[in-house]
């Protein structure tokens, strides 16, 4: 049981960031279609923008390297329990900072559209949802680096 407990926690973490991801970006790319109809030229822009929420699906393909090596039938229900609560944080942080994301970089693109100088402003913004995600990717490494000591 523990086993299949480590396994959900995976699928959680790389199946709800990568989601999220596919849908920041989607969000990005909806919006530069509707800017590039009014300026083309800010095409290279828009392309930076709209690719940002799809780094949280990065971040939980990557943790999912560092916690799958302590998964094996032997493993005890609190390091399965670790495995699943890192997963848990990294997946549903890398959901909702994605969405979010693109939220911000959106109205960015669309105020692009209009004519408006924001690409810099809007970069910076579109950082701070990226901070939370880096943060629950270090909070992978550092749990997946306890994993052993809790046998």
């Amino acid at each position: 049981m523990p086993y299949i407990i480590a396994w959900i926690g995976i699928f959680l973490m790389v199946g709800l960031a990568g989601i999220g991801s596919a849908m920041g970006t989607v969000m990005g790319g909806s919006a530069s279609v509707g800017a590039l109809k009014k300026r083309d030229d800010i095409f290279p822009y828009c392309l930076i923008l709209s690719a940002m929420p799809g780094t949280q699906g990065l971040y939980g393909f990557g943790a999912f390297f560092i916690l799958q090596t302590h998964i094996n039938p032997a493993i005890t229900l609190l390091q399965a329990s670790a495995i699943f609560g890192a997963g848990l944080i990294m997946g549903t942080v890398g959901y909702l900072s994605a969405v979010y994301q693109a939220k911000i970089v959106s109205n960015g693109i669309e105020s692009m559209g209009n004519g408006n100088d924001v690409f810099t402003n809007t970069l910076i913004l579109g950082v701070l949802p990226e901070l939370y995600a880096i943060i629950a990717f270090a909070s992978c490494f550092l749990i997946g680096g306890m994993i052993p000591s809790l046998a």
